[in-house]
């Protein structure tokens, strides 16, 4: 729903030198729902668990074909910018912004 773990996730890379971030949510009723222009925008996405993947696979199939897409398995337990939430993004997510600067 584009409440917690994605706009703390937004918040913690906002000011990241390399990267302009975006959040949204792959349901109808998100706060901001993920739309054709954010795919379009984005060099690769991060989604929190398997199914947001497959929802955007089948809402975008042509626009996710190529799309690089990294599925986090963070479970939706956590408020905003609490402290676990930031650590368990900051390992799976770190890890993955070094990859792709490697390639750019």
């Amino acid at each position: 729903m584009n409440k917690w773990r994605s706009p703390t996730a937004e918040k913690i890379y906002e000011n990241h030198p390399y990267l302009s971030t975006r959040s949204a949510g792959t349901s109808s009723k998100a706060r901001h729902s993920i739309t054709l222009s954010d795919i379009k925008w984005s060099d690769f996405i991060c989604v929190m668990e398997s199914k947001h993947k497959q929802r955007l696979k089948a809402d975008f199939p042509v626009e996710m074909q190529y799309k690089e897409t990294y599925v986090l398995e963070i479970e939706d337990n956590y408020t905003f910018m609490d402290p676990e939430l930031v650590k368990e993004l900051k390992i799976t997510i770190d890890p993955i912004i070094k990859e792709w600067l490697s390639d750019v």
